[in-house]
């Protein structure tokens, strides 16, 4: 067990697609994600992670929408900032279909000014099954191997870190072959894995996570990691992982709603101050934003 080790709590606050339901309040407007931003922080949460959203509530890749979030989470308190780089998809108004963000505008996100700290990408394409955060079927995610090494490069090149979403084990193999062409250096401490569990390859056992770890460890052994886990599952994994000795636990309304005693969030602060408070009684503190950048070696933006 890790205990004495400090916890990273990351607050995933309403992802791309994620509406008010069960008495839980996803906040959509620049304004609303700040004040989540800061209400997380305070209750112990050292990075955000953000999506923004357009007037429809839909999501959005506009770069001067995620400018006004970054702006008005750092007047309000110096939490890292971490954006998506999957938006979330969005419905053709005419034929209804799903449309994907090109890539163009996912890496359109490394200029926005005032810098981010933080990213995130999937390191592989994937099947995506996530009924909890308002996708009712699975829908097919496609993150090409251009895509991905070119958002590699732009981050460490912008001086920030970059988590890999983990949806299932061969994808870790497939960053150990980037790390053996020379795509990036193995022993970089910015870059780190993140095992998504319940999305659906990887689903949310002991037994997968270990097997996932296992292989991280190998072939990665100065990277950091991350748990994150979908709905119910989410503290339950999250506790392993704690006991595991990760460094990275993601909650909020972008993956769950729900706290362990089974009732429904109505604020994304109140899963931090649980995933805290779980932490604590096995002697895991959360760590401060100075600490947090210790973790994922970034200065102040």
């Amino acid at each position: 067990m890790a205990a004495g080790k400090k916890l990273v709590i990351l607050a995933a606050v309403n992802g791309g697609a994620q509406q008010d339901r069960n008495g839980a309040h996803v906040p959509i407007t620049p304004a609303e994600i700040a004040e989540a931003a800061h209400q997380c922080y305070k209750a112990g949460a050292s990075v955000v992670h953000v999506h923004a959203r357009a007037a429809d509530k839909g999501p959005t890749s506009d770069i001067e929408v995620f400018s006004d979030i970054i702006k008005r989470i750092r007047d309000k308190c110096d939490i890292l900032i971490q954006t998506t780089n999957g938006f979330g998809v969005r419905r053709d108004p005419q034929t209804n279909e799903y449309v994907w963000p090109k890539d163009e505008e996912r890496l359109a996100l490394h200029t926005v000014e005032p810098k981010q700290d933080l990213f995130s990408i999937a390191a592989g394409s994937w099947d995506f099954y996530h009924p909890e955060g308002g996708y009712p079927g699975t829908v097919s995610y496609v993150n090409s191997e251009h895509l991905l090494q070119q958002n590699i490069k732009a981050v460490l090149k912008r001086g920030a870190s970059l988590e890999f979403e983990i949806t299932e084990v061969s994808q870790i193999h497939k960053l150990n072959r980037f790390a053996e062409e020379g795509v990036f250096d193995r022993n970089t401490k910015n870059l780190w894995l993140d095992y998504c569990l319940g999305f659906g390859a990887m689903v949310p056992t002991v037994r997968t996570l270990a097997l996932a770890t296992e292989d991280g460890a190998r072939l990665f052994p100065h990277w950091k990691w991350e748990v994150l886990a979908t709905g119910r599952d989410q503290f339950p994994m999250n506790t392993v992982g704690v006991l595991m000795g990760c460094d990275i636990v993601r909650v909020g309304f972008e993956d769950n709603i729900y706290l362990p005693d089974g009732n429904a969030a109505k604020q994304n602060y109140q899963l931090v101050e649980a995933m805290a408070q779980i932490a604590q009684k096995f002697g895991r503190d959360p760590a401060t934003v100075a600490e947090a950048r210790q973790v994922f070696n970034v200065g102040n933006a």
